[in-house]
């Protein structure tokens, strides 16, 4: 329990790590690496190259020491992380090292602001708030090992099926190699993998929403193929180039917040962009098996066909389902694309949601690139859409969605 003194000085010390947060955890990264370089094997180093980790945990910094009174308020945000860190492998003894290496960072971008009362109030603070997260990560490590099929870290999976689904993006069918019934999941979730790609210094492990609905006796990921020189590449390239039907790839159990509620039967809108519809594919089949008279419309956003993955299994849908609707709109459609009936040009906005959709007593969930998902939000808090039923996921580290001034 944090004194009344102390909880005075971390709020006093948040204005500074608002300001200088992305320059303390570049550092903390930096630092951390150099001294324990075999924890480059559980982060993504493309974010780290972007600097998308360390302005991530920035946020979550600032905002510890904005609620350090009322840890209660960033639970949800604690929970997403833990999420991200039990499918990766963090443990209890990394948070000691993590700790440490945090102070030292703050002590040596602050200098002089880092007194000996300011660091001791931190240490106190990180210990309370590295306690919260070891307990959830816990409860989710049992959780995930403990439930019919589960396991506990990575498991071997044969790629039983790979489809192409459009010039970018490509389907893999996952089977356990041990034969055993896998553990189901809530539609929305990603399962992590864990590839070792010859002539690559450390393991790389990535998470990819799982696109089919659960009770399947496979998972399925449909990844993206980031270009060649873009260094997010490395990994997406090596699924789609190297890995064949028959290969056997490490995977973690199912994990994520961003999921269905399917306890509420309001009508539902599921809008994506790009690759970022594969949640709501998973969310899309699972609904109308689940809740077949509830209202759904599934919005998706592309440049245009060809790289419009998944449409098939959607129109199927459609065509079977009388409750569900769906829309397409293309921003940079072919010839062919505009010789379609109901052809939809253009980008997400207010006024095209609103021509759409009937009325806005519905819940939202989107998924896509960020400039997507900036639009979709402004547009919704623009239309008076109320937060609670907004719902989305950034993939890769999350950020900060832009709020209509």
């Amino acid at each position: 329990m944090l004194s009344n003194e102390n909880i005075a000085i971390i709020k006093s010390t948040a204005p500074i790590l608002k300001d200088r947060g992305v320059e303390i955890t570049s550092r903390f990264y930096e630092r951390l690496f150099a001294n324990h370089p075999e924890l480059l094997h559980l982060f993504n180093q493309t974010n780290q190259k972007k600097g998308r980790q360390q302005t991530a945990l920035a946020n979550a910094v600032y905002a510890a020491a904005e609620n350090i009174d009322r840890l209660e308020e960033i639970l949800p945000v604690v929970k997403q992380i833990a999420h991200k860190h039990r499918s990766i492998g963090v443990q209890a003894e990394h948070y000691p090292v993590v700790g440490e290496h945090l102070l030292l960072a703050m002590k040596e971008v602050l200098g002089d602001g880092a007194t000996p009362e300011v660091l001791q109030a931190w240490e106190e603070a990180y210990s309370i708030i590295a306690n919260v997260f070891i307990e959830i990560e816990q409860d989710m490590y049992d959780e995930a090992a403990m439930q019919p099929g589960g396991w506990e870290g990575f498991k071997a999976f044969k790629v039983t099926r790979k489809e192409i689904e459009s010039d970018v993006i490509t389907s893999f069918y996952l089977e356990p190699i041990d034969k055993k019934p896998l553990p189901s999941f809530s539609p929305g979730q990603y399962i992590s993998v864990q590839l070792h790609i010859e002539g690559e210094a450390y393991t790389h492990v990535r998470q990819y929403s799982l696109s089919d609905a659960p009770h399947q006796d496979y998972y399925r990921i449909s990844v993206k193929q980031e270009c060649d020189h873009d260094p997010e590449g490395v990994v997406s390239n090596y699924l789609h180039k190297s890995i064949k039907e028959g290969d056997t790839i490490p995977v973690s159990a199912p994990a994520g917040d961003f999921v269905l509620d399917t306890s509420r039967d309001t009508p539902l809108v599921l809008i994506s962009g790009g690759v970022g519809l594969t949640p709501l594919v998973s969310m899309l089949k699972t609904v109308v098996t689940q809740q077949p008279n509830r209202e759904v419309t599934f919005i998706h956003a592309a440049r245009n066909s060809q790289l419009h993955a998944l449409k098939g299994e959607i129109n199927q849908i459609v065509k079977q389902i009388d409750t569900v609707k769906n829309y397409t709109l293309y921003s940079n459609p072919t010839e062919e694309d505009r010789k379609l009936k109901d052809l939809n040009t253009g980008y997400i906005t207010l006024e095209w949601l609103q021509k759409v959709l009937p009325h806005n007593q519905m819940d939202f969930y989107f998924c896509g690139p960020s400039g997507f998902m900036n639009a979709t939000f402004q547009a919704l808090q623009q239309w008076g859409v109320p937060e609670e039923r907004m719902h989305y996921e950034f993939f890769g580290p999350a950020k900060q969605l832009e709020t209509v001034h």
